[in-house]
């Protein structure tokens, strides 16, 4: 139950002043980092802002859900909605600059397959990838661990759809006033969709995102629910608390900004020059990190197997010890 979750205990914050303030703590920690013998001229010429890395951010949170919509076969709702649950959650710690969003976001598609038990190999899943498809495996498995950490190994999503299903067989049982709640569906679907690129999935219970689309879609087939909110689903002493929920989620939906290209294009060029070459897999740093990390496995595993032989010869010798005294 979302009541009891650890989404609605670790993951759900107060106010976007909350949010912001975290995104502008890491990219303060990684400026702080790698930019302490610059001047505060340099650092703004150098490295990103917090504000042109949330509109990086909104670029791929675009791209996820594409990615997800082309993916064959195809990809339940409900993963889609987790993946861009982990990539949110991801960065409100970590710095683009740190940890590039286009592999981070593979890694929560990734991820969020194997929770929501749709069923894909990583073979299956790199085939959706244009371009080297064994370098985006190597990427996706080396990432997952990391993603897993910086989520805190909280993996269970509560997503709106189930409450929207409540919400739906509720109205037809005690409000029969509305005339074919099925008319609803294409515009709570069309709702959710773009709730999803907003922050309100870190602020709101999944049933107020809920009945906040239902009463959007209704408002858009021109019917009218609030005696079934006001007289049916709420007490007098929870209505105003709910309704102004309702209101600012409806109201981020509505303003989504779809990110100018040019400028994306820019920001990108930019953070080619400033992120962290030990989290790039096209630099030589990181080649040469992952190498050593092979070989470290290397050496322990030619340990273990000289400790298996050791232990097998000296049960063998135990075995004609016993032989020779038979």
């Amino acid at each position: 139950m979302f009541s009891t979750s650890t989404q609605k205990k670790y993951w759900i914050f107060s106010d976007e002043k909350d949010l912001t303030a975290l995104r502008q703590k890491a990219n303060a920690a990684y400026v702080d980092k790698y930019g302490s013998k610059m001047t505060p001229e340099e650092r703004e010429l150098y490295f990103l802002s917090d504000t042109e890395e949330r509109m990086l951010l909104r670029f791929y949170e675009l791209q996820l859900r594409d990615f997800c919509k082309r993916f064959s076969p195809q990809m339940p709702r409900a993963t889609i909605a987790t993946a861009l649950h982990y990539f949110k959650r991801f960065y409100l710690r970590n710095s683009v600059m740190d940890y590039h969003p286009k592999e981070i976001l593979v890694t929560c598609v990734y991820l969020a397959t194997k929770v929501e038990e749709f069923n894909v190999s990583i073979s299956q899943f790199v085939a959706n990838l244009k371009g080297d498809r064994e370098k985006a495996s190597d990427i996706v498995l080396n990432n997952e661990l990391l993603l897993m950490q910086q989520l805190n190994y909280h993996l269970t999503i509560h997503n709106p759809y189930r409450p929207v299903e409540g919400f739906m067989i509720d109205i037809k049982t005690r409000y029969s006033t509305l005339e074919n709640p099925e008319r609803l569906r294409p515009h709570i679907d069309d709702f959710l969709e773009k709730v999803f690129l907003t922050d309100s999935v870190l602020l709101y219970a999944p049933s107020q995102i809920a009945l906040a689309a239902v009463l959007h879609a209704t408002s858009k087939i021109s019917a009218n629910l609030d005696n079934y909110v006001t007289d049916i689903l709420f007490s007098a002493e929870q209505i105003s608390g709910i309704i102004e929920a309702v209101r600012k989620i409806r109201s981020m939906a509505k303003s989504i900004e779809i990110p100018n290209k040019e400028i994306v294009k820019a920001l990108e060029k930019k953070l080619e020059k400033c992120r962290n070459q030990e989290n790039n897999p096209d630099s030589e740093i990181y080649k040469k990190r992952m190498q050593e990390m092979l070989d470290e496995e290397d050496i322990h595993d030619d340990d273990r197997y000289a400790k298996i032989v050791k232990n097998q010869a000296a049960n063998d010798e135990k075995i004609l010890g016993v032989d020779r005294i038979n």
